[in-house]
């Protein structure tokens, strides 16, 4: 008999959950992730957050680009997520998940207690962010299947919450992150 998943007799403020930010490389995934994590945890839950960067530098050093071999670190951060999550953490996940059917797949495994947050720019803006390089690797030829210039970003359909980071100073896209998380009950409600 397997563990179930999501404790409904437990209060949703005490349940895990998975908020899975994505969006192209220098959309800003990283700088929010640290932003509602340190403001989770101010709240008094147990949170983690998992980046994308991390994940593939410890858990799949061996991943490149591919449609699959972004499968396998996906499939890897997806189940790291649902086991902490469904333990009672609250966990950011910072990881772009390029394709629509990989991040359904992560959304179905978690059957609930999972909330996808898009953030939003333009191509133009994530490159001219680009500090670590990889955009200008991509379109010299330096890096192959590279997402947003080789490699499609399938736009979510439907998420939870979607925030403009070309537009929005990421304290503001934090706080309406972080007023989704209170009306879906998962973080009580403090005076502003």
């Amino acid at each position: 008999m397997g563990v179930p998943v999501c404790n409904h007799s437990v209060p949703k403020k005490q349940q895990g959950f998975t908020l899975w930010l994505t969006g192209l490389s220098g959309s800003g995934k990283t700088t929010l992730a640290k932003m509602i994590t340190q403001e989770v945890q101010a709240r008094g839950r147990k949170v983690e957050l998992l980046d994308g960067e991390d994940i593939r530098e410890y858990l799949s050093p061996e991943s490149g680009f591919t449609r699959q071999e972004r499968y396998v670190q996906i499939k890897r951060l997806g189940y790291l997520t649902k086991m902490l999550s469904r333990n009672g953490i609250a966990v950011i996940a910072a990881e772009l998940v390029p394709y629509r059917e990989m991040r359904e797949i992560i959304r179905a495994q978690h059957e609930g207690n999972f909330i996808e947050v898009y953030l939003k720019a333009p191509l133009e803006t994530c490159i001219a962010r680009d500090v670590r390089g990889f955009y200008q690797k991509a379109l010299t030829g330096g890096i192959r299947w590279f997402t947003g210039i080789i490699d499609p970003f399938e736009t979510p359909v439907d998420p939870e919450v979607v925030v403009e980071t070309h537009r929005d100073t990421p304290e503001h896209c934090t706080r309406r992150i972080i007023r989704k998380l209170e009306e879906l009950g998962y973080l009580e409600v403090v005076s502003r």
